[in-house]
């Protein structure tokens, strides 16, 4: 059963429809931007520099700053900025045209059940285009449920079956979705393109497809040397898929493209969220800090904040990072600046290169021939860990080789060191934020 009615809209005041905006109609338009700002009313943030960081190679890694000023927007290092990202337009279009449908038609979702407090899927008039740039997640890999759903919509027979097993619960139908759906990562826009036969009607897949939700990135700026812009240092994901498709990151893709010239303005929609993820209250507190590839955002925050207090005449304790990338020649973010930094005498800098030397060398190995100073730092001076990166591999093996320290340098059981370390995350001594 549906749960929202589809109402086409012929009579319409093209200034009643809804642009992107997130809740307030019109709150995109720049002279309309009225603070606090939030996740419900984000702020139009003017894109001031968007320079690529990789100097040489096939991927791409973007340093933007974004102009708060006037927005009474506050953050500190640590902090996460959230951005609101636009779909692919050659993706949109390629997927209104395989159902076939009008990207200009304005519609209305309306929730059938009348007493609901969510009366929209998404802020509502608005066109077909609109609602699948910024409300409709198009690239997720889709649920067994939407399979389900779209599978009465095809005419082919051996097309619905396939369906109708990945959307099922034996094994043979698990087996088949996690080969052809997740393994080969097609989304909804790859599986009409596979399976031509299958029409679902455009307003039911804005119905059932999850709501495209912001991306949050690590700040890499001190608000005490940059208060009136956030700095961004990110990633931008593209990948061959195994049926030979480039699958590209939603909002990297989009703040790619936001490259501002003389002429153009280019604002993007961002809010700040809080963190956990602080510098000790005390500059004098050492800190281990351990973030290679865009896993230095936040650790950039940190060293230009303590950079300051050295300069402001305040004792800063040691301060520590371990970096690590590819190849020195073509990723090594932010080198000027370490480098800068680590010649005043503010920072202790390890770099690991994994590719450039046959052996491949990560953060790990380089914590690990320096655990003399890892444990002085966490063990007998009372110090702050803090890691940032991928979850999955690094973040794991560093938390097993600090485990591994505290025994090793402190003379701990197994059972010690996993209490120490439980300890130093309880008195917020060792921080993460990571992503998988």
């Amino acid at each position: 059963m549906r749960q929202y009615r589809l109402t086409v809209l012929e009579d319409y005041d093209p200034a009643r429809l809804f642009t992107g905006e997130i809740a307030r109609l019109n709150s995109f338009k720049v002279e309309n931007q009225r603070p606090p700002f939030d996740a419900k009313n984000p702020f139009m943030a003017e894109v001031g520099v968007n320079r690529e960081l990789f100097k040489g190679g096939n991927r791409n890694c973007l340093h933007i700053e974004l102009n708060i000023e006037g927005s009474r927007i506050r953050y500190d290092a640590g902090d996460h900025v959230a951005v609101y990202p636009v779909n692919d337009q050659v993706l949109v279009s390629h997927l209104i045209a395989l159902v076939g449908e009008d990207p200009e038609k304005v519609i209305t979702l309306t929730n059938v059940d009348e007493d609901s407090s969510k009366k929209h899927p998404f802020p509502c008039p608005c066109t077909y285009r609109v609602a699948l740039s910024h409300y409709v997640d198009i690239t997720a890999l889709p649920r067994t449920h939407v399979l389900k759903e779209i599978a009465e919509y095809a005419t082919d027979n051996k097309e619905k079956e396939k369906l109708l097993l990945m959307s099922g619960t034996s094994e043979a139908g698990k087996a088949e979705y996690q080969r052809w759906v997740v393994q080969d990562v097609r989304n909804i826009v790859h599986i009409l393109e596979d399976l031509p036969s299958c029409k679902p009607p455009l307003d039911y897949l804005c119905e059932l497809l999850p709501r495209l939700q912001a991306r949050y990135y690590s700040i890499s700026s001190s608000s005490k040397l940059y208060p009136n812009t956030v700095h961004i240092t990110a990633n931008v994901l593209k990948y061959e898929t195994p049926t030979g498709r480039i699958n590209k990151g939603v909002c990297t893709t989009y703040m790619q493209n936001q490259r501002p010239d003389n002429d153009t303005k280019l604002h993007m929609p961002i809010f700040v969220r809080k963190s956990q993820f602080r510098l000790p209250s005390k500059p004098q507190t050492p800190i281990l800090m351990i973030g290679p590839g865009t896993g230095i955002a936040p650790f950039r925050g940190f060293i230009q904040e303590r950079n300051l207090q050295k300069e402001g005449g305040k004792p800063v304790g040691k301060t520590v990072l371990y970096f690590g990338c590819r190849n020195k020649a073509n990723d090594y973010l932010y080198e000027e600046e370490l480098t800068a930094y680590r010649d005043s005498g503010l920072l202790k800098l390890y770099v690991a290169f994994s590719r450039d030397q046959p052996q491949k060398v990560y953060v790990t190995h380089l914590l690990e021939g320096n655990k003399e100073e890892v444990w002085e730092i966490i063990g007998k001076e009372n110090g702050h860990l803090y890691v940032c990166g991928d979850a999955k591999c690094m973040a794991r093996d560093v938390h097993a080789l600090i485990i591994k320290i505290c025994q090793t340098e402190g003379g701990m059981t197994q059972e010690e060191a996993e209490q120490y370390v439980r300890k130093m995350i309880n008195q917020k001594r060792y921080s993460s934020d990571v992503w998988s």
